[in-house]
């Protein structure tokens, strides 16, 4: 049993310190937000996971996770301390780093003993000299200090899964009874252990979200394609994907990525790219490939209703995917303002992410408490996250509440087919033109077929 201290209380360091609480680890969890500390002891979490509710209250219970507002006095008597802060991007497209000094000072000002000091925030390559440089300058006693770049791998929606089953950990350490504790602590997960430098480890985590933001941007780049072409998306992913060279996961069409993490990391590695003199024509194309994604939905939403000014669109989903309420470079919030801004009275519906949305949208939406309420009178209903409670829509409902017949499917929940047997218009990502149903078709007529631009 170790005692071990994480700082910062968010989605990272939430979920470490309640795993390794969950490993039998006497843990503490710090920040400097009281608030936000007063909420977690009252078994209240700052954000919506899947699982990690029950296992807080289950390790609290347990007496092996706390939380605390006091860092200098969490600190003491730490074996590792894991440093979890968040770190935002600055206007430059650098990472604010300040939050790792201030982590850093702390832990120099609260040294009892020796200490391996574990660095799981996302950064820039080198961040583990320079916490290591902030330690030695602000430490008052002679306790060796080890630095390690252990970086994170977790999926908003699947965390504690993530953690608890890896793919493999990434450990950067170039100290022997370092790399040793690090094995001893992660043994119980049984899973691969890949030790590297420092620089190395950042690196890895950087080139893993920046690698699957591009094979999103590739993807709906080839739907695009597909759409003028004739071609169906999904069949296309399903068919390249079969071979094992390439693989179906990260190839779903849609609305591009989002998140903290894939637009802050390819921002990151490009901004490092280019103050290393070297020329990141990928990551440029994969942001590039990503911003112009609303663009196209924009343009076709504006197509299939004569133009989205004056009309009342339903909107399913706001947060970026499903199984979250992150709405952090929501796609499905970027494309609700551009319709506000071109004219649309928009309704919303999401599960768990309306507070959050709230605080970004405000009044420029109207927000229903359930998403067949969202549809009522509406032109158009589109779904922009794919939520489970979407894919099984009854379309009996939708016809007697809505005023127009348009589906705009921007995750590909559904097949054409059906939507359109239904009596809808359906339009998707990468599914070539408009699917209607003829003109003599009835709602449960088979009578399909395809308007070619």
């Amino acid at each position: 049993m170790r005692r071990l201290a994480v700082l910062g209380a968010g989605y990272v360091g939430l979920t470490t310190a309640t795993c390794l609480a969950e490993l039998g680890n006497i843990v503490v969890c710090i920040d400097i937000d009281p608030s936000k500390i007063k909420a977690l002891r009252q078994g209240r979490l700052p954000f919506f996971e899947p699982g990690l509710l029950e296992m807080v209250l289950s390790n609290q219970h347990a007496e092996r996770l706390t939380f605390s507002d006091a860092p200098k006095e969490a600190l003491h008597g730490a074996q590792m301390i894991f440093i979890a802060v968040g770190t935002p991007l600055l206007e430059n497209g650098q990472i604010d780093l300040r939050s790792v000094h201030a982590a850093a000072r702390d832990i120099a000002l609260s040294l009892d003993g020796p200490v391996i000091v574990v660095n799981k925030s996302t950064v820039p390559v080198q961040t583990a000299d320079v916490v290591a440089a902030v330690i030695d300058e602000a430490k008052a006693s002679k306790h060796k200090v080890t630095i390690v770049a252990n970086p994170e791998f977790l999926r908003e929606g699947s965390a504690i899964a993530d953690f608890m089953h890896p793919d493999r950990i990434v450990i950067g350490v170039e100290d022997e009874r370092a790399e040793a504790e690090l094995r001893d602590l992660y043994a119980p997960l049984e899973a691969p252990i890949i030790v590297t430098d420092p620089r190395t480890a950042e690196m890895i985590k950087l080139t893993a979200n920046a690698f699957l933001a591009t094979k999103v941007s590739f993807i709906n780049e080839i739907a695009n394609i597909c759409e003028q072409v004739g071609a169906d998306v999904k069949e296309v992913v399903l068919g390249a994907g079969s071979d094992k060279r390439i693989g179906v996961a990260f190839m779903n069409a849609g609305l591009g990525f989002g998140g903290s993490c894939f637009p802050k990391d390819v921002l990151a590695l490009r901004q490092i790219a280019e103050a290393s003199h070297v020329e990141p024509r990928m990551l440029r194309a994969a942001l590039e490939t990503n911003t112009a994604q609303i663009d196209g939905v924009m343009a076709r939403l504006n197509e299939l209703l004569e133009g989205v000014k004056g009309k009342r669109i339903a909107l399913f989903g706001l947060s970026f995917k499903p199984n979250t309420d992150d709405v952090r470079e929501s796609p499905a919030l970027a494309l609700a303002q551009r319709l506000v801004a071109q004219g649309a009275t928009v309704t919303v519906h999401d599960p768990v992410a309306i507070a959050k949305a709230k605080a970004v949208l405000r009044d420029s939406v109207r927000y229903a408490s359930a998403h067949y309420e969202a549809t009522r009178d509406a032109d158009a209903l589109v779904i922009a996250t794919d939520w489970n409670e979407y894919k099984q829509l009854d379309f009996a409902v939708l016809r007697k509440l809505m005023a127009g017949r348009v589906i705009f499917d921007a995750r590909n929940i559904y097949e054409p087919s059906k939507v359109v047997a239904e009596g809808f218009v359906y339009c998707g990502i990468g599914r070539a033109a408009p699917f209607h149903a003829q003109p003599e078709a009835q709602v449960d007529g088979t009578s399909i077929r395809r308007t070619m631009p």
